[in-house]
């Protein structure tokens, strides 16, 4: 289905972009960002980094301490939420609750008076587009939470908006709706091709939805790119640590007097040279290596540069078509991830096998990636 209400899509870029509420402490800083035209960017990380500050300058509610904001190539930082054509999902909402399904759509579109004809034309659309046409004359106060929401959707749409702005709009959702909801803004976002920004702490959230994802921390960007490239290539230890259901596990290492690297929490082994024939000993000393949990396995694989770590499994968590092994390994402990059932019980010994091609390594000074598996491979 096209979609005919007359969206317009704009391309926002951010140029160093700052905000200070004390004009000491910065809570973004120096922000370079661009969602572009048709693409739902998600802003991503926990409580305190800025993104939320960040969706309230671009919508015009909270002014810009320094940089400037551009729709379009326009300059918008000076003007208010009126002037940029903005419209907001917000988590709640913030819906009409004695108003019919098809009032509340209509609201904004009754605001700027227009013509009975354009309103029952737009708010059909949107009743069609967002699949509520069984709602139409009901009051939203009977409806879901996942159908109110998307009766809020269709209040954004019909204004035509150059941006549309989702505030963690599926945080007050059941488990099974925030699923629902997730494809249908997934599915609206192809259909209507929107230029969107959604803010949410919830990285299952923004790796469903969006087409490129920016993390934050204190403020500061930290890497922008594809799901699949925040998940395969984090670019620090940061992202390393933040992106992924089990975090990624992290390993200290040391230089051996002979040359090679070793686990500092187990000196007795000795890293493998990668294929290529790279020398990780030339990177800065003391470095951190990172392996996802899943790319652990407890059997070695043919033909594949690895080392084992054996230890204790002290616990396993059942997640349906897979099960988390807790291993301790001397002092620290780190995850496994396996097909379910898994054949390992609390208590066993196992040999945990990290594959050379899967592993990531960090600098422990910077924190920035080292592209170890880029050498490897």
């Amino acid at each position: 289905m096209g979609l005919a209400i007359n969206v317009v899509m704009a391309e926002i870029r951010l140029n160093a972009v700052t905000k200070s509420y004390d004009g000491r402490t910065h809570a973004v800083e120096r922000l370079d960002l661009v969602c572009r035209q048709g693409e739902m960017l998600a802003l991503l990380g926990p409580s305190g980094c800025g993104k939320s500050s960040t969706l309230k300058m671009v919508a015009g509610i909270e002014s810009v301490t320094a940089g400037t904001i551009t729709f379009d190539g326009v300059d918008v930082t000076r003007r208010d939420s009126a002037g940029r054509n903005v419209a907001m999902v917000f988590e709640d909402y913030a819906l009409y609750p004695h108003l019919s399904v098809f009032e509340n759509i209509a609201f904004p579109l009754r605001v700027r008076a227009a013509s009975s004809a354009t309103i029952a034309s737009k708010v059909d659309q949107a009743i069609a587009l967002l699949e509520l046409g069984a709602f139409r004359n009901r009051q939203v106060r009977t409806l879901s939470g996942g159908a109110q929401q998307r009766v809020s959707i269709g209040r954004a749409l019909v204004r035509e908006p150059a941006l549309v702005m989702f505030d963690e709009p599926l945080s007050h959702l059941d488990a099974d709706q925030k699923v629902l909801l997730r494809t249908e803004i997934r599915r609206l976002q192809a259909t209507a091709v929107l230029t969107s920004v959604l803010v949410t702490h919830d990285q299952t959230e923004a790796m469903a939805m969006a087409d490129r994802i920016a993390v934050m921390d204190q403020g500061v960007l930290q890497q922008v790119g594809s799901p699949r490239d925040l998940y395969e290539a984090p670019a620090n230890l940061f992202v390393a640590g933040f992106i992924g259901e089990s975090p990624m596990n992290l390993f200290d290492t040391m230089p051996a007097p002979d040359g090679s690297i070793r686990l500092a929490d187990a000196p007795e082994l000795r890293l493998p040279e990668p294929p290529t024939g790279a020398r990780p000993g030339a990177w800065p000393a003391g470095w951190v290596l990172g392996v996802r949990p899943e790319d652990i396995t407890l059997s070695p694989r043919e033909e594949e540069p690895a080392f084992a770590l054996r230890g204790t499994v002290v616990d396993c968590e059942c997640c349906g078509d897979r099960d988390v092994l807790r291993v301790r390994h001397g002092d620290r402990h780190f995850n496994v991830e396996q097909a379910a059932p898994s054949p390992a019980r609390v208590g066993d010994m196992v040999d945990c096998h990290l594959p050379w091609s899967r592993l990531h390594g960090f600098d422990r000074a910077t924190g920035r990636s080292l592209h170890l598996r880029g050498a490897a491979c």
